[in-house]
This record gives structure tokens, sequence and C-alpha cells, in this order.
């Protein structure tokens, strides 16, 4: 039996996070056991209290975070509690299709490679289109291209789609691994230092259904392409693996069964004077909140 973990970061969500987890907590794949990991971010529209009411399910584990730093510190967050043989990103809109799991997980059941991406490039189709903002989806449609050049160019790769959201790969590829980038930049980091350690991931085709910035994008259409550009130059000579003295998290089994939900509430830690809103509106926490105390949660044994 092979257990995949499915890593799920939650930020005001609150329109689709729902049928996300509906379809990942329905699928029943054969011979293979899901471990979902949703990580919330103190969302303000009340996405929180909606994953709430799956922290019961077996196999659900839910951290709650104390404020919202970015889709890869969730992301690493997650990283952390997984305990399964392969681990499957996944995001809380509707872009990417569940029911295509068995598509980018066969390379790797199979046993050819370690690492996959769903690629979603299709043939005389532009990746994007926004109704709304039909200039800005062409714009980036063409700069996807360009940074993906520039990717190729640096790591020696020849990929079609680096910074998909479907990044799925054998658990065994991080262990040890450093990771630090909080952003969208963690898309960069993690490909690349994959790359380094020398798993080449393996395209596999995709459907995908891109949403506008007034469906909930969190993509800043100047900020996050100037961290994608340090990210590029950062990822290719920084640090591998974790310094000997970082002592890894404790990994937790998923729920079964009857037993008690994973309920953790994690603050994170922030570097003196950054008070900066990680998942991309700019906007540092209330004034109001900086002193108020977390909530108190039990967490299963």
């Amino acid at each position: 039996m092979t257990t995949i973990s499915v890593v799920l970061p939650v930020y005001n969500e609150a329109p689709t996070v729902a049928a996300i987890l509906d379809k990942v907590t329905a699928l029943d794949l054969a011979d293979i056991d899901i471990e979902l990991i949703v990580v919330e971010s103190n969302s303000t529209d009340g996405s929180r209290e909606i994953v709430r009411r799956y922290a019961e399910r077996p196999g659900v584990k839910l951290i709650l975070q104390d404020a919202p730093r970015g889709k890869g510190a969730a992301v690493r967050e997650g990283f952390e509690h997984a305990t399964g043989d392969i681990v499957l990103i996944q995001d809380g809109d509707l872009e990417y299709r569940v029911e295509e799991y068995p598509v980018v997980l066969a390379p790797l059941l199979a046993g050819d490679v370690n690492f996959v991406l769903g690629c979603r490039h299709a043939r005389g189709k532009p990746m994007r289109v926004f109704p709304e903002a039909r200039l800005k989806s062409r714009v980036m449609n063409a700069a996807h291209w360009v940074f993906t050049g520039m990717f190729n160019l640096v790591y020696r790769t020849h990929l079609r789609d680096p910074f998909t959201m479907y990044k799925v790969f054998r658990r065994s590829c991080i262990d040890g691994v450093h990771f630090e980038a909080n952003r969208f930049d963690f898309d960069w980091e993690l490909v690349a230092k994959l790359v380094r350690l020398g798993n080449i991931p393996v395209e596999v085709p995709i459907t995908y259904e891109a949403r506008g910035f007034d469906g909930g994008k969190k993509v800043r259409f100047f900020r996050d392409p100037l961290t994608w550009m340090v990210a590029l130059v950062k990822f290719r000579f920084s640090t591998l693996h974790a310094v000997p003295d970082e002592a890894p998290a404790r990994r937790q089994p998923a729920t079964q069964g009857g037993s008690e939900p994973v309920v953790l509430l994690r603050p994170l830690a922030v570097a003196p004077g950054d008070q900066r809103n990680g998942n991309g509106n700019g906007a540092g926490p209330d004034k109001g909140d900086e002193d108020a105390e977390p909530e108190s949660l039990t967490t299963s044994p």
C-alpha cells in the first residue's frame, strides 16, 4: 500500500476550498492511502471555519497558522508533517482537477521516476485567458516562456512548465533539504533544488483552467516577478541541505478510524521588522491583533 501526502495550503479560498476538500477526501484510488495535510493561514474570509469541519475526517491533518506568510511558508509547514511515500501539492482553488491525480502519480507508481510535473500547456490553447484582463493574461503567458527559458538555461533543463502547482515527488527527495522561500518563489526553489540533486522531472499533460485576479488569484503582477529573478540565481548556488544542528520536526501519522484529529496552531517566526503579508496583498497584520493571544487547541498524541 502506497501513501500519498497531499499538502494543501489555504488562504482566503472560501468559495472553492470545500469543493476541493470534498474531492480529495472522496478519492478512492486502488492500493493508495491519502494523507491530506491542510495548512490554513488565518484567512479573513471564513476559510478557517470551513476547513475546521474536515479536521475529524480520517486521514486529515489540520495545521492552523497564526498569520499568513505566503504559499511557500504554508507548503513548507505541510512538508514537516508529511509521512507518505509520495508528496503532492494541491491548491485550494479549482484551477487543477483532483480527478487527474492518477495521471500525475502514474510515473511514480510505476517506479520509473522520482519527480513529476503536471504540464499546463495544451496545443493551440493559451495557458491563461482572463476575460476581465485580456492584456494582462497575454503578458503573463509571454512572461511564462521567458521565465521558463531562463530557468532552463541556468539549470540546464528542457522543461515546459517548471512553475506548475502540480509538483509530485517521492518524499525521500526532500529529506534533509533546506527550503526557505515564503512566497511563490518557493515554486522556483523546490524545482531548482530537486534538479540540482539529480531529480529531473518528467512532465505529463494535465487540464488547467486559470482563474483571473477577480477570482482570487494571488500572484502580484509586478512584485512577484522580482522575487522570481532573485530566486533564479539564489537557488542555483544556495545551500541544499539543512545545517546539522537544525532538528527536524516530528512527523505525525494521519488520523485513522476513530482517533482524535490532528489540529495544530503553529505560530510562524518572523524576522524583526518583517510585517508583510506573504500571500501577496502587501498589507501587514492589523495593529489590534499584534498582542492577541493564540487560541488554545489540543493536539492528538
